[in-house]
């Protein structure tokens, strides 16, 4: 076989233009840099199994659902119950049943760049989306948890078509005009979910970075209102923001 200069092969890989049969005879060229993109591309291989591993996992609740004769199953998610300011957004999702989005996963987990690029993805290809945010002064009148079902539920009433089942991240609801599941840690175990965890959490990232424009100082468009060492000693020495939760205790706590 004649050799190919490296970077040759190097385009070659990254285009995925090598077969299998090519691949196995690469591995006895001695060069260094072919070895090297071997095990790159290998490791690669692997990691997509893995994803998509994951990814079949985490469709089995849609799939059961789609199995007992649902058309439209929804998934619905919320950012930002524990921080001190900003709102608590939540998002409702009905995926296509051919949906495939490898690597996405509870939003948390993914890096910025990643959610960005999925929330796009999700947005383009959902059946239906919905995001309710429920701003810091009716969290505090309705305490967080009822503040969180609030937006979920706001979320839940903008899909259309109506959802023939929802999966909901450990949340449950005594009322919804529809049937549904409350699962712990569902944005890791249900891809509607993940989807909706996704959605939530760069809606309200994008928020927070516009009130650190507003309020710059107490770092909102890297904390996202979380209570870090910059957020808590701007508390203590400007005060609070008319964003600010009040009835959460470090923020109480500045106010006396």
């Amino acid at each position: 076989m004649e050799k190919q200069p490296i970077a040759v092969l190097k385009q070659l890989f990254e285009a995925e233009k090598l077969d299998e049969t090519y691949i196995n005879a690469l591995k006895s060229d001695e060069r260094k840099g072919v070895q090297k993109l071997i095990e790159r591309y290998e490791r690669k291989k692997l990691n997509e199994k893995a994803q998509e591993a994951n990814f079949f996992h985490m469709s089995r609740y849609e799939q059961r659902k789609f199995a007992d004769g649902c058309h439209y199953v929804a998934g619905t998610d919320e950012a930002g119950r524990g921080p001190l300011a900003g709102p608590v957004v939540a998002a409702s999702v009905i995926l296509p049943r051919n949906f495939k989005l490898l690597g996405l996963n509870d939003s948390k987990q993914l890096n910025e760049t990643s959610r960005e690029e999925y929330f796009t993805i999700i947005k383009n290809e959902a059946v239906s989306y919905g995001v309710s945010i429920i701003d810091n002064h009716t969290i505090d009148q309705v305490n967080i948890y009822e503040a969180t079902k609030l937006a979920m539920y706001k979320a839940l009433n903008q899909l259309d078509p109506a959802p023939d089942h929802v999966l909901i991240d450990a949340v449950s609801f005594e009322q919804l005009p529809y049937p549904s599941d409350s699962i712990t840690k569902g944005d890791q175990e249900s891809i509607s979910v993940a989807a909706a965890s996704v959605l939530a959490k760069v809606t309200r990232d994008h928020l927070m970075k516009k009130l650190d424009e507003e309020y710059p100082g107490y770092g909102f468009a890297s904390n996202m209102g979380y209570g870090t060492k910059q957020h808590t000693a701007m508390l203590a020495e400007h005060g609070i923001t008319p964003y600010h939760r009040k009835t959460f205790a470090p923020v109480r706590n500045a106010i006396s």
